[in-house]
């Protein structure tokens, strides 16, 4: 039995890899809903997250990506920093997601958060819920990200947000590696500051101008420059926000200058937060209404407050049968870099129950090299201000170095072949 505590991509991965591996699985998550920060993510495909997903595919992923692409809304779009992205439609993917899950044979808990956990020695033999609930397993992962609870939104950021964790709701976030007993790489402890305010908005569509939603429905994406004297308020009230974007490469000047919008299903604003009176004085905005954070005027919530230390298969350091996924194993970024991480902890899960060595993905592809680079990086001081991402900052700039970004899928086949790695995360284990 595989059990994996949180249900984001990377959980929701970490569990299907498994469930293919050939485990059983039990999927724990404390909301009511799967994806977490992916209910209102939405962009694929960006910059080199296109080689990423190829990569991805080659390896076994495939299953994943053609339900994300089942319900993309826009493919091959342009905007500042960003080329041929592709975006999904936010309303739509958990019930796909859900829906391949349970096919998959994997017992899904929702509702359930995990608060508390039994150790062995130096191995993890159960978990247990604020509800009353066991649940035992052979292997565990730990998906529980990194944003949350209320109390370091209010210490870092501006206070709670509400956005779509909704830590008031459901209770805060545990992290099973903390309750495994094994120090995590905190926030505020000695480290040069990496916690960040998540990078965008969401924007309620019916708020906004008719003839605006149907220019983004049409085109995917709105460039809405901004008249200076707005420009300047903006400025002055980034000014007094406490942390950075989570997305490093919205820092470019394009999203000072203008008002960026991508259609998700929803109208996702490409900035951290957008105060409302001011949203209000631009034409098409003048009913503006916030959809998710609902505080998207005044801030958004801060991630990467706990870090999991683990080695580049992705095993937590100190507890022999935990491994974990998305924002637990690193600085890392996006929806792809989580699924990539969920598929690989699950895999590797799998492997020591077969009594076999997990895998450590090749740095002749980028999906290695991006978990292998970050863990080198975060040894150092400077690297622990940076965010690591195939989409932009400072790892894609190393994939253009080391000639890794490519969109041609024959190439990303051969190069995954030469691994002898393809479909390996297709295969049964167990």
């Amino acid at each position: 039995m595989v059990v994996v505590v949180g249900a984001g991509w990377a959980g929701c991965a970490a569990a299907y890899a498994a469930a293919t591996a050939g485990a059983k699985v039990t999927l724990i998550e404390k909301t009511d809903m799967l994806l977490g920060t992916g209910l209102v993510g939405g962009i694929m495909r960006n910059n080199g997250r296109y080689t990423a997903t190829g990569e991805a595919c080659a390896l076994g992923c495939s299953d994943i990506f053609n339900l994300i692409e089942s319900v993309t809304r826009h493919r091959w779009l342009d905007f500042p920093g960003h080329r041929h992205a592709s975006l999904y439609d936010v309303t739509k993917i958990e019930s796909v997601i859900k829906k391949a899950l349970m096919e998959k044979g994997i017992d899904l808990r929702l509702q359930n958060r995990v608060i508390g956990a039994f150790k062995k020695g130096n191995e993890l033999t159960e978990v247990y819920t604020a509800q009353g609930k066991n649940f035992a397993g052979e292997m565990f992962i730990d998906a529980t990200g990194t944003a949350g609870p209320i109390r370091n939104c209010t210490q870092l950021g501006l206070g709670c947000a509400m956005c779509i964790l909704r830590c008031p709701t459901f209770g805060p976030r545990v992290s099973l590696t903390d309750k495994a007993g094994i120090k995590e790489i905190k926030a505020g402890e000695g480290f040069p500051y990496f916690e960040a305010m998540s990078g965008s908005c969401k924007l309620d569509k019916k708020s906004l101008a008719p003839w605006l939603v149907l220019q983004l429905e049409k085109n995917g994406v709105v460039i809405s420059p901004l008249p200076p004297d707005i420009q300047n308020e903006i400025q002055k009230k980034e000014s007094t926000q406490p942390k950075a974007k989570a997305c490093q490469q919205y820092n470019l000047v394009e999203y000072t200058k203008n008002l960026i919008l991508l259609d998700t299903g929803q109208a996702k604003l490409m900035t951290p937060f957008f105060p409302l009176e001011i949203l209000r004085k631009i034409k098409g905005f003048e009913e503006a209404r916030y959809a998710d954070p609902y505080s998207g005027g005044k801030g958004n919530s801060i991630r990467f407050m706990a870090i999991a230390p683990c080695d580049d298969s992705l095993k937590v350091e100190g507890v022999s049968n935990l491994y974990c996924a998305g924002e637990k194993t690193g600085l890392l970024v996006g929806h792809t870099e989580a699924i990539i991480t969920g598929f690989l902890a699950g895999y590797n899960a799998v492997c020591r129950l077969a009594g076999k060595e997990p895998l450590v993905l090749s740095t002749e592809l980028a999906a290695g090299d991006l978990i292998y680079f970050m863990h080198q990086e975060m040894k150092t001081q400077e690297g622990m201000k940076k965010k690591y991402t195939f989409s932009g900052s400072v790892y894609f700039e190393r994939m253009l170095d080391l000639n890794l970004y490519t969109t041609d899928l024959k190439n990303i086949e051969r190069r995954v072949a030469k691994t002898s790695l393809k479909g390996i995360f297709k295969s049964k284990i167990l």
